[in-house]
């Protein structure tokens, strides 16, 4: 029983430094769970056509542009 118990130690170790090594691809974005009163959003690859409007950044391509309702705008 100790054998195995010192067998599951050290395959515990070795598991947790190999996750160590490649954070990238254990890494989560997180999203929050609420929605900006976003009135329409911009992204640079469509110039200044006014896009459907997305909850918040999690959802919005990166580099794009939410227009709020109250005349703020929000970066992603």
């Amino acid at each position: 029983m100790a054998e195995y118990l010192g067998l599951t130690v050290l395959l515990l170790v070795y598991g947790a430094i190999l996750l160590g090594n490649n954070p990238e691809k254990i890494s989560a974005r997180v999203c929050p769970r609420f929605c900006l009163d976003v009135e329409y959003m911009t992204c640079p690859s469509s110039g200044d056509k006014k896009l459907d409007s997305r909850c918040n950044c999690c959802l919005a391509p990166k580099n794009c542009t939410l227009h709020l309702a109250d005349g703020t705008s929000v970066h992603c």
